[in-house]
């Protein structure tokens, strides 16, 4: 096992390169310029932003001393000098996390208990429903989702508020964004634990288990739900990934002052640094829930373990 998470940890290391240098190419190539908002600079201070963020320098150049300065935390914002992007990030990160870990909380709680649900009562009216359920979540994106939980539990009931963020200290903020970011995840982890646990059901150790006299609720808790849970935890690395910024859609919906709130400012703003590094973030985060998803999956299944 430790010999696989080695060779992970190096792989990670080259994609978050290769992200790193696709992203500065396609964002440094692109048409316009950071400064080219600024309206009637003055040609001796354009000059000195110039030099001051590397801009006069050739693209290779400018790449290294990238690296140089992200690697220092010395990398500044182009719109907010007295601010370095690690000091921005810092800022807005920790809410697009919070809001994101709800998230994961309730589409893993949801859709593993549907999915539970589903197996155990295979083709009879409790599977239909879930299924069904999470076709529903599957096919309605998340910007229609969002609107209608407010429209309905914030307008029309007024049991909770449709904007603002406050964090822990009003959660109620925090109910609706989460449940509109998890649901669409929530339906897919059903799906998958269902078609997980089905596979397993049938296996020749479950078998033995039935055989040996253990109680059903036995059987399915440490035989049947650990096999089958192995295609969720496969999909919970790029899935809580997929949850931070996804939340760009929310966080605009719900007003909440998170990092894809930021993430598109910065990009309207050509802020090439502040952009850049919110893709690292992203990037970094990507990598540690891949590795945390494989960890949780060798402990799961042994055999990859002893496979790698």
């Amino acid at each position: 096992m430790l010999r696989y998470l080695l060779k992970r940890l190096a792989q990670a290391a080259v994609v978050l390169l290769v992200l790193i240098t696709v992203s500065f190419i396609l964002i440094r190539t692109a048409p316009g310029g950071p400064l080219d908002r600024e309206r009637a600079m003055d040609p001796a201070a354009r000059a000195e932003l110039e030099r001051q963020f590397h801009l006069d320098r050739s693209l290779p150049s400018q790449y290294l001393l990238f690296l140089r300065d992200i690697a220092t935390g010395e990398l500044r914002s182009l719109k907010y000098q007295s601010e370095t992007v690690h000091e921005r990030i810092a800022r807005y990160l920790p809410v697009s996390m919070l809001l994101g870990a709800i998230a994961l909380l309730l589409a893993v709680g949801l859709g593993v208990g549907a999915g539970v649900i589903a197996a155990i009562r295979h083709n009879r009216p409790a599977d239909h429903v879930a299924m069904v359920a999470a076709m529903v979540g599957l096919a309605v994106p998340t910007f229609v989702v969002g609107p209608l939980l407010a429209l309905v539990f914030g307008l029309w009931l007024g049991w909770l508020p449709v904007a603002g963020y406050a964090g822990w200290a009003k959660p109620a903020y925090l109910v609706l964004p989460a449940l509109a970011l998890a649901l669409p995840y929530a339906a897919r982890i059903a799906r998958l634990t269902r078609a997980g646990m089905l596979e397993v059901v049938h296996q020749d150790y479950v078998r033995t288990a039935r055989a040996k006299g253990l109680g059903e609720r036995a059987v399915v808790v440490r035989h049947v739900l650990r096999g089958g849970l192995l295609p969720v935890v496969s999909y919970l690395g790029p899935a809580a990934t997929d949850i931070l910024t996804g939340a760009l859609v929310i966080e605009a919906v719900f007003g909440i002052p998170g990092l894809g709130a930021e993430f598109v400012t910065s990009a309207f703003n050509r802020d090439y640094n502040v952009v850049m590094g919110t893709v690292i973030a992203y990037g970094v985060l990507l990598v540690v829930f891949n590795l945390l998803s494989d960890i949780a999956y060798g402990l799961l299944d042994p055999r990859v373990g002893h496979a790698a």
